[in-house]
């Protein structure tokens, strides 16, 4: 890893740990700019960990300095993630290298355009019932387990139907991927897919980013950093699909 890829490493994560920790989707910078530091496919998707496990920590630690704290159950919400999460990454990890960056750079088209036209919570329905919410976050917790790019989109929309307002939903998000993070981790790390290097000082950006991007998200403060995210994720996408 090169002194300018470090340094893409850590301006390219604190960006994305700023829009983790407001929304969510960071992921779709940090691994395609891990693969441009030199780090294969699937070892990005691994190494990637890392950082938004150390993200989500600062994040959580920012929601509770800016008083926001969470005083609901949310074993229905949590559990079905961790059963979810390993069955995800256990299935991605049979990709090749290749077949992966390909893959996500297809995934990003999907992904940006719901970050541009993000569906709005509806705060006007019925929560789900238990059974319900149970089934949704458990395929939650298979796509985070295997892919995390766009998770948090997907989970403020779901919490919005599991009865959150935004500013607690954005706090049980950080929550939800910090614990199904540690399982995913755990499997990359086993199959040896994890690069602790250019994962270090990717961590490093994302979190400062997420300390800070908790603060704007208390604050409302995010419309900014949406548009420079699509930008780049429409540029790091068309290098992942086309080479």
């Amino acid at each position: 890893m090169s002194f300018l890829e470090a340094v893409l490493l850590l301006l390219g994560g604190g960006l994305a740990g700023a829009i983790n920790a407001m929304a969510g989707g960071g992921s779709m910078l940090t691994v395609p700019l891990l693969v441009l530091a030199g780090v294969e496919g699937n070892a990005a998707n691994g190494s990637n960990r890392v950082g938004i496990l150390t993200s989500n920590v600062t994040s959580m630690l920012s929601f509770r300095n800016e008083g926001v704290r969470v005083d609901r159950n949310l074993v229905p919400i949590i559990v079905p993630g961790l059963i979810g999460a390993p069955l995800g990454a256990f299935v991605i990890d049979r990709f090749t290298d290749e077949a992966f960056e390909r893959f996500f750079g297809l995934l990003m088209i999907p992904l940006i355009i719901l970050t541009i036209f993000r569906p709005k919570p509806k705060t006007d329905v019925p929560p789900w019932p238990i059974y319900v919410t149970a089934a949704v976050f458990f395929l939650i917790g298979i796509y985070a387990g295997a892919i995390q790019a766009g998770v948090g989109l997907v989970l403020l929309t779901a919490f919005s139907r599991a009865g959150l307002d935004l500013v607690t939903a954005n706090m049980v998000k950080v929550i939800f991927i910090f614990f199904v993070t540690c399982e995913a981790l755990a499997i990359f790390i086993l199959q040896g897919n994890v690069r602790w290097g250019p994962a270090f000082v990717l961590a490093i950006g994302l979190s400062v980013g997420g300390w800070v991007g908790a603060k704007f998200a208390v604050r409302g403060g995010e419309k900014w950093i949406r548009v420079v995210m699509v930008i780049s994720a429409i540029a790091l996408a068309a290098r992942l699909i086309f080479g």
